[in-house]
């Protein structure tokens, strides 16, 4: 009975750590030093840049070419172009849909009339970027599901590695079928999309696998905590880290499932601009994930009464 409460109450708390640690920043969505690009004279530019809310963190390029290179580069979620017929917004939804939302909301306040343009939009297959978000969590799922068996069910080094070895291949091959050949939610060919999936669930299994092979299900539940319940809340991938309240919103691109997001957004959209600290990331958490899979020592078999020790044995 005692037992029982016990893991009642150990579910309580994590309710009640879960729920707001989800649905807080959901509900304080909003841009912080959001990137945009002021395109035009500099005079004129200029002042429209120092007139942007405190919200935004304005940069003034020369012209509407140098705005949009700057959105496909990923440096810049939007752009107010001057034009002698009046400002227009440039945007890049498929940088983040909820972001080009709200700067299309915004553009009447800055005396912005003229239809929007969207320099890099999403998929005609995914036009409200609903299906890229989603398919993000089934991945994470998997590799999380993977890295588990792995640290509890393989018993060697070598069968741990051989395992993540397979499981970053498979997934990276059918997880670029599924999204990009079937679905077209991640349209960037599909050999870079497998990549980029087959790093992303890769480090994902690599870190829960060396936590539990190390610590065994202490460690499991660990990466499962840091990896999947915290990372995938922090991850930012149905709007964009610049709208999620500082500094959960730059932690979440340090953790596998945020990092995994601007890298398979960046391969599928914008051909890699900006994955650069995210593939390194998650690099990093697959090949130290690895590593402590290798470093965990095989356990050794039980003894059993049929099998004594040598020094036990008497002539």
């Amino acid at each position: 009975m005692k037992r029982s409460l016990l893991i009642a109450a150990a579910a309580v708390a994590l309710l009640a750590l879960l729920v707001p640690l989800y649905a807080g920043p959901a509900t304080a969505l909003a841009p912080r030093d959001l990137p945009i690009v002021v395109a035009g004279p500099a005079p004129a530019a200029g002042a429209l840049a120092a007139r942007l809310p405190a919200d935004f963190a304005p940069t003034v390029v020369a012209d509407a070419a140098a705005a949009d290179r700057a959105l496909r580069d990923r440096e810049a979620y939007g752009a107010v172009v001057l034009t002698p017929a009046g400002p227009v917004l440039h945007v890049a939804s498929a940088a983040g849909p909820a972001v080009a939302a709200a700067l299309t909301q915004a553009a009447p306040r800055l005396g912005i009339t003229a239809p929007v343009v969207d320099v890099v939009p999403t998929s005609p297959d995914d036009p409200r970027g609903a299906g890229f978000a989603a398919g993000l969590l089934p991945l994470a799922m998997a590799a999380m599901a993977a890295g588990v068996l792995l640290a509890l069910a393989a018993g060697t080094r070598g069968a741990r590695l051989a395992g993540l070895a397979a499981f970053t291949t498979l997934a990276g091959l059918v997880g670029a079928a599924v999204l990009d050949l079937w679905l077209g939610v991640a349209p960037g060919g599909y050999w870079a999309v497998a990549a980029a999936v087959g790093l992303v669930t890769g480090a994902i299994a690599a870190t829960v696998a060396g936590l539990g092979a190390v610590l065994g299900r202490a460690g499991v539940a660990l990466g499962a905590v840091v990896v999947f319940l915290v990372g995938n809340a922090l991850s930012a991938v149905a709007s964009a880290p610049e709208l999620l309240p500082q500094p959960w919103g730059e932690v979440g691109q340090w953790l596998p499932v945020g990092a995994g997001a601007t890298l398979l957004r960046s391969v599928a959209y914008f051909d890699g601009a900006g994955a650069g600290q995210a593939a390194w990331t998650l690099a990093a958490y697959l090949v130290i994930g690895a590593a402590l899979a290798a470093a965990a020592r095989t356990p050794r078999p039980a003894r059993t009464a049929a099998a004594p020790d040598r020094e036990l044995v008497t002539a």
